[in-house]
């Protein structure tokens, strides 16, 4: 195990989780083979008798502040809720599998992965909320020799699952600057506007470009963090530079269980919008808390969640290297805005349509970005939670004049 692993507690040996090896799951998965996996559940599983008790899982990266805030300050308990100890899983594949069985019942999932699931997969995930805007970044290799997108011709780079915000992005910025991304075998001969994409799981891209592996990786903090302090690596841009406060991980929750226990689903929601209103009034505190020196919910040191959760437009190095290019933004390397605008839900649609993946896309052409803006989200409740919590407003990417619409902008 590398001394990079080493430092997240992560292991690369085949684990087991929910009874099925984490490497198989994930590799059935990114071949689109979610179908076969949802097929070996009970028939029931998403009819299933919900309980009480909420069951959060989560991966270890930063996009799930909001589940993890909401446990540590008791949040959940001030509502009247029971809630067990957040589960940690190591990647996207057990999480799904985990949370369509019904074992989590409250997660965050990559929005895009939550839409394929929907409409690909028929599994009945609603989205409830955002739980944070921007909060991922390009991170190559720090040798100098690629200072812009143009340089990446040629080159391989890691993306944390096909139906992400990160591939979306990232596939924009090739296209703006007059490159071809492309999914074949690393081996393969690319041609000169080529930039050739592969699946690897968040805790594993540090590692692989440290060894050279790779020549770069999109992916949620804190693993651009520990890219930039231990794998030799640079921020080429941040995405939320690219798409102005763009959502990334969305709180999902199965939509029977939302029809069976409205009440307790209030409550959910009231509990994530009150930590997400907090973890945006105290970015150094909640990276302490999430940290392995803190609560532990991280297996990464305080010193690189910090970095993951605050360094931004004042960082000495970004300005050097005029890393941001949109400061005016005022957005930060980070943010918690829980307000799912449905403007942002047609746009996704729309790059998705454009986007390359594997697997059978062919639902995508049948999609209609208002009809799934409509359709995947629920906005009852966090519109509810929002009116108890109208702190939110503050926030300097909120419309002041209508806060629950807003304009996408997306530019390179």
């Amino acid at each position: 195990m590398c001394q990079l692993c080493a430092d997240f507690g992560i292991s690369y040996h085949a684990s087991e989780e929910a009874g099925v090896s984490r490497r198989h799951v994930l590799d059935r998965l990114a071949m689109g083979g979610m179908a076969a996996l949802l097929g070996a559940l009970p028939r029931n599983a998403f009819a299933q008798e919900p309980d009480d008790v909420v069951r959060i899982g989560y991966l270890p990266i930063t996009d799930a502040t909001p589940l993890l805030v909401a446990h540590a300050k008791g949040y959940f308990e001030e509502e009247g809720l029971k809630v067990e100890k957040p589960a940690l899983i190591r990647g996207w594949a057990p999480l799904i599998e985990g949370f369509a069985a019904g074992k989590f019942n409250v997660v965050h999932l990559l929005k895009p992965t939550a839409l394929w699931l929907r409409y690909n997969n028929h599994v009945p995930v609603k989205i409830v909320a955002w739980a944070h805007t921007n909060g991922s970044a390009l991170v190559v290799q720090g040798d100098g020799k690629i200072e812009k997108f143009s340089d990446l011709a040629g080159k391989q780079l890691a993306v944390p699952f096909w139906y992400s915000m990160h591939n979306i992005v990232l596939q924009y910025a090739l296209r703006q600057s007059g490159l071809t991304p492309v999914i074949k075998p690393q081996d393969a001969q690319l041609g000169p506007k080529e930039v050739n994409l592969q699946v690897l799981q968040p805790p594993d891209m540090p590692p692989a470009l440290a060894a050279k592996k790779i020549h770069g990786y999109i992916v949620a903090e804190p693993f651009n963090a520990l890219g930039e302090l231990n794998a030799g690596g640079r921020i080429l841009r941040f995405t939320g530079d690219i798409w102005k406060n763009h959502p990334c991980c969305v709180v999902s929750i199965l939509q029977p269980l939302i029809e069976k226990r409205p009440e307790w689903t209030q409550k959910v929601l009231n509990a994530i919008v009150r930590a997400e209103i907090y973890a945006s009034q105290h970015k150094s505190e909640v990276a302490e808390l999430l940290s392995r020196d803190g609560a532990a919910y991280l297996p990464a040191p305080a010193n690189v969640v910090k970095r993951a959760v605050t360094a931004y437009g004042d960082e000495p190095s970004y300005k050097a290297n005029a890393t941001i290019k949109h400061p005016d933004w005022r957005n930060g390397r980070i943010d918690f805005q829980p307000w799912p605008y449905p403007s942002a839900t047609r746009l996704i649609v729309e790059q998705l349509k454009k986007t390359k993946v594997e697997g059978d896309r062919a639902f995508l052409d049948k999609l209609d970005p208002a009809f799934v803006a409509k359709d995947l989200v629920d906005y009852e409740f966090v519109r509810k939670a929002l009116e108890r919590y109208p702190e939110w407003k503050r926030d300097p990417s909120v419309n002041a004049g209508d806060p629950l619409e807003r304009n996408e902008v997306l530019t390179l």
